[in-house]
């Protein structure tokens, strides 16, 4: 939330306070016109400035470091590169007055690197129920940061429920964190994230409502005796907080009236964030950042001879006239010709490279190996993890390795052959609206994704990117879940072809999930003994603007299209149902849900129970022009829904549709008044046609079947591309 501009008082400087701040915290602030003095000093190569500048930067670099990485022991080390980009950037930047927001955005995005490059495991804090006040005070950012919050219940409710929050969620709550403590607005912290302020706005309500529902996630978990309920839930959990188990944990606790109680008690986390103590920044630290200014008293190492041959550019020659040689060193290595400045106005599509520092300098590059930096990164089964840059010649060998590595912009291209991951594979990075993210496959060639390594009760892809594009792509053989996108916004899913696979083959799940699209995709033969198995699902979560096109789902153990228990409106677009056990399930479910989903121009043919059933939806469904036909219960079940049902057929189903009383069922051939359209009257009731092969442009087969001999007859699917 933005700060109110009324103050509660005054600090010891004589300056307004926020309201809720206590003397000596920090006030809120852009950058300062001291700041703005002391850039353009630095930039004009005052050292003292820039020691001025980087001592005042370095608490609050090291404090969103801090708890964005869990209090992981390489924090010290990102805080090094993030002032060396700091350093290396300066001079470049045009606006002074942008400098505070200018670092936040650099802290920012080298913790998202860093994290896609190592992908470290969390600190592991033991069994959710035996978790009690830290022992140790260094080992989680949250536990460090609420040692002086007054109520003890809610303060370990906030410091437990934040290891339940995703990497991206805490990287985001690091930056919320400085807003309510005063020391970034919000206008500062929409440009860390590169977004307009109103979309970081709602960021932050996403990531406060994650955080609450962990906190009540926490609390059921404490209380003894546990919820039969909950406890259920948890079965198979392996007690550590993670982000999967908290999507699993939520629906029990929003649902179950016991659990839900619970909010009435918490207290909102921005009334309790600001009476934090402020991080210490570690000695060692500062001494580093001494060596690197070359103060007095410390005992810099190396020569300046060694940087003797080399031209600095712009006035910084002042700056290291006066500078020590540890200051010599690291900028002049920063600063040499040829490598470029970090700018706050450099593209976010491809990773600056590292600048070459001299051995055993303080904050070189990382030994990591670093993608080629073009727009593609190759992945094929014969390439190399270790030895590959990403590029064509040297492609990586998995698809997790590109996925780590990939930047908003970039494509991650498959070469042809088989990929068998034998862990999950984690999508977790975004792309943007502007620079998307693409996974497809190398023109011409097939690229298999064979899931069956990766063990049962796993799902096999997980996926909580935006912006992604996934194209081209076989997916097969997982035990469980193969494909599960959860909480995805603005991703699309063309031309898969994803089958014999365990519980279900595309999943679009969790609340948050906007904008996707589906198309051209075909979905089959995923089953499970004993088990319901889905062709594609959007279910069990809420948004607007999903819709599946000229999509086909066929020889799945349970629904072809699931919509179960989603709450926001899904349109089902030319798309075809066969041989499952109902073609399209259109909400509803175990939960009541009130979805105003729209299906047109669709079919369902030879499924065992319905074409279209709204499974308990009392949402005002609209269905127009689908055909049904040989279903094994009904064509139609819209017994609940208070829907619409137009031009809509039906032929030869075991039972006659009867829609609801409180369907609006007009001009569909079950009507008295409808059009009186027979099999006979139709081109052609063998669907073979339309289970042959898709066209090479990826669109469905030209058929005649279910399409009526008169084309003045606007009743059914069209059944044409």
């Amino acid at each position: 939330m933005d700060h109110p501009s009324s103050s509660g008082g005054r600090d010891h400087g004589g300056e307004p306070r926020p309201y809720g701040t206590a003397p000596g915290e920090p006030r809120p602030r852009g950058t300062t016109p001291y700041e703005m003095s002391l850039v353009r000093a630095a930039q004009a190569g005052d050292r003292a400035a820039l020691d001025a500048l980087l001592t005042n930067c370095l608490p609050l670099v090291h404090r969103i470091t801090a708890r964005a990485l869990d209090g992981h022991a390489d924090t010290d080390d990102q805080v090094q590169e993030v002032m060396l980009h700091i350093v290396r950037g300066l001079p470049a930047l045009r606006e002074p007055d942008r400098f505070h927001s200018w670092a936040v955005a650099i802290a920012y995005r080298q913790i998202q690197q860093y994290r896609r490059r190592h992908r470290f495991a969390r600190v592991r804090p033991g069994p959710e129920y035996e978790v009690a006040e830290p022992a140790d005070p260094r080992a989680d950012f949250a536990d460090r940061s609420v040692a002086e919050l007054v109520l003890a219940d809610q303060r370990r409710e906030v410091v437990r429920a934040a290891r339940w929050l995703d990497a991206g969620d805490r990287r985001l709550l690091a930056l919320w964190w400085e807003e309510t403590a005063g020391v970034l607005t919000r206008g500062e912290l929409a440009a860390a994230l590169r977004l307009p302020r109103t979309h970081a706005a709602v960021r932050v309500q996403r990531m406060k409502e994650r955080l609450q529902v962990s906190r009540l996630i926490v609390a059921g978990l404490s209380a003894s005796p546990r919820c039969p309920g909950l406890a259920a839930a948890a079965r198979g959990w392996d007690g550590q907080p993670s982000g999967l188990w908290r999507k699993r944990l939520a629906r029990h606790v929003r649902d179950c009236r016991a659990c839900a109680s619970r909010r009435e008690g918490l207290i909102p986390p921005e009334r309790l964030l600001p009476g934090i103590a402020v991080l210490p920044v570690p000695v060692a630290l500062l001494a580093w950042l001494d060596r690197l200014l070359g103060r007095p008293g410390t005992a810099p190492t190396g020569s300046t001879a060694e940087l003797a041959s080399h031209t600095v550019r712009n006035s910084w020659p002042r700056l290291l006239a006066g500078a020590g040689a540890a200051t010599l060193l690291v900028l002049g290595a920063l600063l040499l010709p040829g490598v470029r400045p970090e700018s706050p106005d450099a593209s976010p599509r491809v990773a600056p490279r590292a600048a070459p520092a001299p051995e055993g300098a303080v904050g070189g590059p990382s030994s990591s190996p670093s993608p080629a930096g073009g727009a593609e990164l190759y992945v094929a089964p014969s390439g190399s993890d270790t030895r590959g840059d990403g590029s064509l010649a040297h492609p990586y060998a998995t698809v997790g390795k590109a996925a780590g590595l990939v930047r908003p912009g970039q494509s991650i291209v498959l070469r042809g052959g088989t990929y068998r991951p034998a862990e999950p594979l984690v999508l977790d990075t975004d792309g943007t609206a502007d620079a998307p993210i693409t996974l497809t496959a190398r023109r011409g060639e097939r690229p298999v994704l064979d899931l069956s390594g990766v063990r049962d009760g796993e799902w096999a892809v997980i996926q909580r990117a935006d912006h992604w594009t996934v194209r081209n792509l076989e997916v097969r053989g997982a035990r469980d879940h193969a494909w599960v996108c959860d909480g995805c916004a603005h991703d699309v899913f063309d031309g898969l072809n994803v089958h014999h696979n365990g519980r279900s083959g595309l999943t679009l799940r969790g609340a948050d999930t906007v904008g996707n699209t589906v198309v051209d995709s075909d979905f089959h033969d995923n089953r499970r003994a004993n088990g319901h198995s889905t062709g594609l699902a959007i279910v069990f979560g809420g948004g607007d603007g999903n819709t599946v096109r000229r999509c086909r789902s066929w020889g799945n153990g349970g629904d072809g299209f699931d919509l179960g228990a989603f709450t926001g409106p899904v349109l089902l677009e030319g798309n075809w149902a066969y041989g499952n056990g109902d073609g399209f399930a259109l909400g509803g479910g175990r939960t009541t849900v009130t979805a105003a989903h729209v299906a047109r121009f669709n079919a369902a043919w030879d499924n065992e129970g319905y074409g279209f059933t709204d499974l308990g939806n009392r949402g005002p469904l609209t269905l127009e022009r689908n055909s049904a036909y040989r279903n094994g219960i009904a064509g139609f079940r819209l017994a609940d829904s208070t829907g619409t049902a137009t031009g809509n057929a039906a032929w030869d189903d075991a039972r006659a549709t009867a829609p609801g009383p409180a369907v609006r069922s007009v001009g569909n051939t079950w009507d008295a008044a409808g059009p009186k359209v027979s099999l006979g009257d139709l081109l052609s009731d063998d669907p073979d046609e339309a289970r042959g092969p898709r066209a090479s442009d990826g669109s469905l087969p030209r058929t005649a079947f279910l399409r009526p001999r008169d084309p003045d007859v606007s009743v059914g699917a069209p059944m044409t591309p």
